[in-house]
């Protein structure tokens, strides 16, 4: 019986179940309407349901900054309803009730077409949307929801998934782009860039530290010592009693000056007898500084120390400034007149030595500047200015010749002797539609973008690529200037496109 009781219950729960779903089945549903629009600091997306007058209606602002389309996270939010000849109609809301995300009650109070206007006042930002239209209805007829025409290839991608990712769209602008050829080039030192320091006569290097490969050296910075060889390098006794002899000669020759300072004094000698008493003097202290320096050269000799000898060492001298390519070198090591220690490479200004066929002289003599693209960063081509030479001589075996440029590689992004490529850029090829060469997306070897319809909508379409400069495209077909593309992200709008799952919406209305 309990049994019996407990089945009857369960279809009746299912059965009632069930009505209430074909009951909302029936319930048509009600649409929402939404609103995307651009300033200059600040994009727009409104989603609200539709408005009747003396009803209070929830919108849902979303607010992207433009200069990294993040949400705008803090600030406040006024909603204004205008209509001609009465005072606007103003809702506002003092923080947003998630980053990006400002919920504002609207009760329009008459049925009535308005402009709407939004305004976001903050201490980082401050912006206004404007002139949007909006039509206040008189009753809260309920509308099926209107099927919004059918775009071919059309991506949801919500405002929760933009700001969180690296995700920016561009505007299609009209640009005068140069056709070019692209050509591969190779990173060389500029002329008087690579210095040799090589050691001027035979001797000892002398140094508590020698420079590494890599290290970065200034022009004249010394790097390294060298002891000359001595006179007599193998007798120390002889060096010894020299130094000495100096020393008892200097000391007879200071009592005979002050001996002659005294007799000048009491007037027993002439001036001359002084003068020829310093003299003596003076010679006997050189003698005995040049004995001191011959020992001390001595011991150097046996210690490569270069504080044994400070200053009577011959220093080596970085001839410019750079970078250490080649250290051949060590501290006490006898080295020979004419060796290379060390090799010394400026990598600040550097050639770049484009690869051009030979099939390429006529585009070459209506050259009119380049572009270096590096591997890894083809985004951001680097302009060339300065153009070295062009050459005048097609290669017998490679049938090529040279287009070089001098770079400035402050910022060390090429290193020597690195392949990179070079866009050599002629005429102009007259105003045409570009966009940004990181909004393209190679689909299967077709070349797409994604283009915004709305704050949320993407639309994928393919496109027809004309010539290339400065970092954009010439698009000869599938969009037009004015249009929004994906720059950044858009293979985040691809793996949208191609997910069966549709994203669920986590807005605050």
């Amino acid at each position: 019986m309990k049994k019996a009781i407990l089945i009857l219950t369960f279809f009746m729960i299912v059965g009632c179940e069930k009505k209430v779903e074909q009951q909302k089945a029936q319930e048509p549903e009600v649409r929402t309407e939404s609103v995307t629009n651009w300033s200059t600091k600040t994009e727009l997306f409104l989603e609200h349901p539709p408005l009747v007058a003396g009803q209070t209606s929830r919108f849902a602002i979303h607010l992207t900054r433009l200069d990294n389309f993040r949400a705008v996270a803090k600030g406040k939010v006024e909603v204004q309803l205008v209509k001609n000849g009465s005072a606007p109609e103003t809702f506002s809301t003092d923080a947003p009730s998630r980053p990006g995300i400002f919920g504002v009650n609207v009760r329009p109070s008459s049925a009535a077409n308005y402009k709407l206007l939004v305004r976001l006042r903050s201490s980082e930002l401050s912006d206004v949307h404007e002139n949007i239209a909006v039509v206040v209805s008189a009753t809260a007829s309920v509308k099926p929801q209107e099927e919004e025409p059918e775009l071919a290839d059309l991506v949801s991608f919500l405002k929760e998934q933009q700001w969180t990712l690296d995700f920016a769209t561009a505007i299609v602008q009209n640009r005068d782009l140069r056709t070019s050829i692209r050509v591969p080039a190779e990173v060389t030192t500029r002329s008087g860039g690579e210095a040799a320091v090589s050691v001027p006569f035979n001797g000892q290097l002398v140094a508590s530290r020698l420079p590494v490969i890599g290290e970065r050296v200034s022009q004249g910075q010394v790097l390294a010592s060298l002891l000359p060889p001595t006179s007599t390098p193998n007798d120390i006794s002889l060096l010894e009693l020299a130094k000495n002899e100096s020393t008892l000669t200097l000391q007879l020759a200071r009592k005979d000056r002050e001996r002659a300072e005294r007799l000048l004094k009491s007037g027993a000698a002439p001036a001359k007898r002084l003068e020829e008493a310093r003299t003596v003097e003076a010679t006997a202290e050189a003698r005995l500084n040049a004995a001191e320096s011959r020992l001390a050269q001595f011991d150097a000799s046996r210690t490569a120390d270069s504080s044994a000898n400070g200053s009577k060492l011959f220093a080596l001298r970085a001839p410019i400034a750079g970078v250490i390519q080649l250290v051949d070198a060590a501290p006490g090591a006898n080295v020979k007149a004419g060796d290379t220690l060390f090799k010394i490479v400026d990598v600040d200004r550097v050639y770049v030595s484009a690869i051009v066929p030979e099939s390429e002289v006529p585009f070459i003599r209506n050259l009119s500047g380049a572009e270096l693209e590096v591997p890894g960063d083809e985004a951001h081509p680097r302009r060339l200015s300065r153009l070295i030479s062009v050459g005048s001589v097609v290669d017998s075996q490679s049938r090529t010749f040279p287009v070089i440029y001098e770079v400035d590689n402050g910022d060390r992004r090429i290193i020597i002797n690195q392949t990179v490529y070079i866009r050599l850029l002629t005429r102009g090829s007259g105003p045409g539609a570009a966009l940004p060469e990181s909004a393209i997306i190679d689909d299967g070897g077709r070349p797409i973008v994604f283009v915004q319809t709305s704050g949320e909508a993407f639309q994928r379409r393919a496109v027809r690529l004309g010539v290339r400069e400065g970092g954009y495209v010439q698009a000869l077909e599938g969009v037009k200037p004015g249009e929004r593309v994906v720059s950044k992200g858009a293979h985040l709008i691809r793996l949208a496109a191609m997910s069966s799952q549709v994203p669920s919406h986590g807005h605050v209305h």
